[in-house]
């Protein structure tokens, strides 16, 4: 399967399928048909082989296609200084930076990201997220998960330390959606 990110400035309009449409004035997330007048991200999900032309960014994932999965699309707000400790999640998915500064550490470097930046995570690989020490900081992202985690907190610390640990950044879920594949 490939999960892929478009960005629309002007608008956007879908017709289906494995899609998450997130209006980015409005703060809202839609699944499948959805109309969206201004800035638009378009998460898709399909089973293409072939590069996605015009993607912001594209991944291939190794899913089991006969498994049940969900769609989930949620947001994540970090005051300034704000840090989500290394951690893993059950799934891949693509995030998207919306504002702020975003320090992304994992498999050995660090990359910076700024407002419009996307990233792609596995879910197995640990990731440290440091937020801006002077801005707030929001990224949008799409996961794909094995169903047993619809509704329920992904995030697993690599240190059961950190479990205990303040949380300063606010998960907000706009939508999870079951998937058919096979």
């Amino acid at each position: 399967m490939r999960l892929s990110l478009y960005e629309f400035r002007t608008g956007a309009e879908t017709y289906g399928g494995n899609r998450v449409v997130y209006d980015v004035a409005n703060d809202t997330a839609a699944f499948g048909e959805a109309h969206v007048e201004g800035r638009a991200l378009v998460w898709q999900l399909d089973d293409t082989t072939e590069e996605a032309e015009g993607a912001l960014l594209s991944r291939r994932m190794d899913i089991d296609p006969f498994a049940e999965w969900v769609m989930r699309c949620d947001r994540i707000d970090f005051p300034p200084g704000g840090v989500a400790y290394r951690h893993t999640h059950p799934g891949p998915g693509i995030r998207y930076l919306l504002e702020g500064e975003l320090d992304i550490e994992t498999e050995g470097r660090t990359v910076s990201y700024g407002p419009g930046g996307a990233w792609f995570e596995s879910g197995s690989d640990p990731v440290l997220a440091t937020a801006s020490l002077h801005n707030p900081t929001a990224f949008v992202r799409v996961l794909v998960l094995p169903a047993e985690w619809a509704g329920k907190r992904t995030i697993r610390y690599v240190d059961p330390a950190d479990e205990d640990r303040p949380k300063l950044q606010r998960p907000t879920v706009f939508l999870e959606h079951r998937l058919a594949l096979s």
